[in-house]
């Protein structure tokens, strides 16, 4: 039998009074996936993990997460779901492993405390007090205290805020083994480089609506995503747009061009974002 998604969206919709927040959402996350859910602020996508949180009802439309409809959510369903907020976790007296090992008491089912404090990369702080830490070793026990409870589904709303270079790939590469793991992620973020790097597809909402859906270099048009080729020549500055840029690089030499600051630019994940938010946002 073909496994059930870990969540299943359908026309969700939302409004507030006069306003509507969402207007017949609708996407899948697979089991094992990771699923990049990218907007602009205000597009719907905080509305719609909160919803699938069972922290907001819906107005409409239908919501399944973990084959339970989020309004209906027990105490051994919200155990099955990890969830990492934007807000940092208590930077209070407790030391980073007894403030894990206090989630941890919460779940029927649990990580191994160190090994958890270990896998995000906090070993060496973990007698150290959470409000002595760092901003990004912070944000790292808010992901511990996340997936202590061995959870099935992981929600992250903008993981890596304020981390520096180092940290952010670091942290990459801890998001990397717990999909390795199994673990189910729905990922929020504003870094379009990370989303690239760590979702298996995307699904782009503006203005309470899914434009596009699909892994991270499939979605959007087939314009948005061909190469450019750019270079000067005797004749001045040139750029063209092409399915073949060797094929064309070629062609130039061939003709005996004496080409300069030739470079071919292939488009990346933000720019066909970029233009997908543009469009919904002239149509």
């Amino acid at each position: 039998m073909t496994p059930q998604p870990v969540v299943r969206v359908r026309d969700l919709t939302k409004t507030y009074g006069r306003t509507t927040a969402l207007h017949g959402v609708s996407f899948d996350l697979e089991p094992g996936e990771t699923l990049g859910l990218l907007g602009p602020n205000g597009a719907g996508k905080s509305t719609t993990i909160e919803i699938l949180e069972g922290h907001r009802d819906r107005t409409g439309g239908e919501a399944l997460v973990l084959g339970t409809d989020p309004r209906h959510g027990g105490l051994d369903w919200k155990a099955r779901i990890g969830i990492v907020l934007q807000t940092s976790a208590e930077q209070g007296t407790s030391t980073v492993r007894e403030q894990v090992a206090h989630m941890a008491a919460l779940y029927p089912r649990s990580r191994d405390v160190d090994e958890v404090v270990a896998a995000v990369g906090l070993e060496a702080q973990a007698s150290t007090r959470v409000r002595a830490l760092s901003g990004g070793q912070r944000r790292r026990v808010d992901v511990a205290l996340g997936i202590v409870g061995d959870p099935e589904l992981l929600f992250l709303d903008e993981p890596t805020t304020g981390f520096d270079p180092e940290a952010r790939r670091r942290f990459w590469d801890l998001i990397r083994s717990l999909s390795g793991d199994g673990t189910s992620i729905l990922l929020t973020t504003h870094y379009l480089d990370e989303a690239a790097q760590l979702s298996d597809r995307v699904a782009v909402v503006t203005e309470g609506r899914v434009v596009a859906e699909g892994r991270p270099d499939e979605i959007g048009s087939a314009a948005a995503r061909t190469p450019l080729v750019r270079w000067s020549d005797a004749g001045g500055r040139h750029e063209e747009r092409t399915a073949d840029p060797g094929g064309l690089v070629a062609r130039l030499h061939g003709a005996g061009a004496e080409l300069r600051d030739l470079e071919v630019v292939r488009p990346s994940l933000e720019d066909v974002y970029l233009e997908l938010v543009a469009e919904a946002a002239t149509s």
